[in-house]
């Protein structure tokens, strides 16, 4: 069986786009959510849920040097105008975006996982190994109530994996404190574009 690409091929003009990927090789592909009929949105929250209780697998995210590449990419597709910025997380092996994006999402995405990918791989002396795995969800967002129930979600992922008591503790988060992450933010992904 072939794998499909899941970006979206309809851009409703405007819409935020809620948008998750994962290290490369963090997700076995023995793991299979449990029987009986899930729609997609609970298929989604049970895959999360397993990938916040992994223990194994990469999770070079938990570094701050390598948190803070992606955190800088980030920031600079906002700078560059590729998108607005809704809300963010970066965990040990996954990141949520909230977006409103400006350029078409198969874009933005290749030149911010690419950008990361080859500034966290030199960190971490890596070369010629994939760092995020080739797909990605994205889910474009209906609404405003929607958008701030996914806003909630994503800054509220770091207490839901019971790694802090409140979002503003987690550093790699748009509800945390993010000083330590500010010179990041102008030195990595100069070359983002």
């Amino acid at each position: 069986m072939t794998p499909h690409r899941r970006l979206p091929h309809l851009r409703p003009e405007g819409a935020p786009l809620f948008l998750t990927w994962h290290l490369h090789g963090s997700v076995p592909a023995s793991l299979q959510p449990p029987p009986g009929p899930l729609a997609s949105g609970e298929a989604f929250v049970w895959l999360d849920r397993q990938v916040d209780a992994m223990r194994q697998g990469p999770m070079y995210l938990r570094q701050p040097d390598v948190a803070r590449v992606v955190v800088g990419c980030i920031r600079k597709g906002v700078e560059l105008g590729h998108y607005e910025l809704g809300a963010y997380v970066v965990m040990a092996n996954h990141v949520h975006l909230l977006i409103r994006p400006k350029i078409t999402p198969d874009h933005l995405l290749k030149s911010l996982k690419g950008a990361s990918a080859r500034f966290a791989n030199r960190l971490l002396g890596r070369t010629g190994e994939p760092f995020w795995q080739k797909e990605s969800y994205d889910h474009w967002v209906r609404n405003q109530s929607e958008f701030e129930k996914i806003r909630a979600y994503i800054e509220n992922n770091p207490v839901r994996a019971g790694l802090v008591r409140s979002p503003q503790d987690f550093p790699r988060s748009s509800a945390g404190v993010e000083t330590s992450l500010d010179a990041a933010r102008t030195s990595a992904c100069a070359t983002l574009g």
